[in-house]
C-alpha cells in the first residue's frame, strides 16, 4: 500500500487531495500549522493515518518531517501544498517578507527534507503546488509571482541533482489557476476552479508521475498567450491576478 504526506492538509487543495489519496487507497499523514484542523481531518477520513503540527518557517520543520515518516513506516509521495499570498499593490513590506518565508524559506527546507529522505531510502516522489503566476511577474503580486517562480526554478534543480547524483525520485509540479479556497477569500477573480475538481486532476497526474501538470485547459491556454507577450509589452500591462 502506498503512503503519502501532505503538508498544508489542514484547508484548500491541500486538504482535498488528503483526503482523495486517502479515498484511493493510500495511507496518509498530514500536517500543517492548525493542530484541531489535523485532529478534526483524521477523525472524519479513514485512511489518514498520522498528523503533525508543523510550520515549514520553523528550524524544526525538517525533523518534524522525518519523524512524520518514521511514524508512517516510511513514504513513497511528498506532497507540498502549503503557500500563501496576497495581491500587495501597496507594497507593504510585511506582507511581502511574510510571502517570502513560506513560499521560498519555508519551501525550500521541507523539499531539501524530502529530497535528502528520499535520497537515503533510495526512491520517492516529490509532488509540489506553484502556479500559474510563477510563468510572468505579476506587479499586483510580486512576492507571490516572484516565489512562485523561484517554487518552479528550484524543482527543476532538484530534479536535475537526482540525476545527477543517479536518484530514482520523480518531480510534479503541479500549476493551478484561481482555486476557490480560503486563498482567494479576499477580492473577485475570474475563471475560479472547484477544489475538489482540481483535487483530482492533481493525484490524477500524481500517479501517472506527469512531470508538469497545468489545470485546467483554459489556463493551459492562457498560459500559452502569456508566454507570447513581449517583456516591454508584459510590464506595461494591468494584471491583477495572484494565483
Amino acid at each position: 500500500m502506498k503512503k503519502a504526506i501532505v503538508v498544508g492538509a489542514t484547508s484548500g487543495i491541500g486538504r482535498e487531495v488528503a483526503c482523495l489519496l486517502a479515498r484511493r487507497g493510500w495511507l496518509v499523514g498530514i500536517a500543517g500549522r492548525r493542530m484541531e484542523e489535523l485532529e478534526r481531518l483524521a477523525a472524519e477520513q479513514d485512511g489518514i493515518v498520522a498528523w503533525r503540527r508543523i510550520d515549514v518557517m520553523q528550524d524544526e520543520a525538517a525533523r518534524l518531517l522525518h519523524e512524520l515518516a518514521d511514524e508512517m513506516g516510511g513514504i513513497d509521495l511528498y506532497f507540498h501544498a502549503s503557500g500563501i499570498g496576497f495581491q500587495n499593490v501597496a507594497l507593504a513590506p510585511c506582507e511581502e517578507i511574510s510571502t517570502v518565508r513560506t513560499n521560498a524559506e519555508g519551501f525550500t527546507r521541507m523539499l531539501t527534507a524530502a529530497f535528502n529522505m528520499f535520497a537515503g531510502q533510495g526512491c520517492g516522489q516529490i509532488a509540489a503546488i506553484t502556479s500559474i503566476a510563477g510563468t510572468k511577474g505579476l506587479g499586483a503580486a510580486p512576492a507571490y509571482s516572484a516565489t512562485k517562480r523561484y517554487q518552479r526554478h528550484y524543482l527543476e534543480c532538484l530534479e536535475q541533482l537526482a540525476h545527477i547524483r543517479r536518484l530514482p525520485i520523480a518531480f510534479t509540479e503541479i500549476r493551478p489557476g484561481f482555486v476557490r479556497t480560503p486563498l482567494l477569500k479576499d477580492g473577485h477573480y475570474p475563471m475560479q476552479l472547484d477544489a475538489s475538481e482540481v483535487a483530482r486532476s492533481i493525484v490524477k497526474a500524481v500517479e501517472k508521475r506527469r512531470r508538469v501538470a497545468t489545470i485546467d485547459w483554459r489556463y493551459r491556454l492562457l498560459v500559452f498567450f502569456w508566454n507570447l507577450i513581449p517583456r516591454c509589452l508584459w510590464v506595461r500591462m494591468k494584471v491583477r491576478s495572484t494565483q
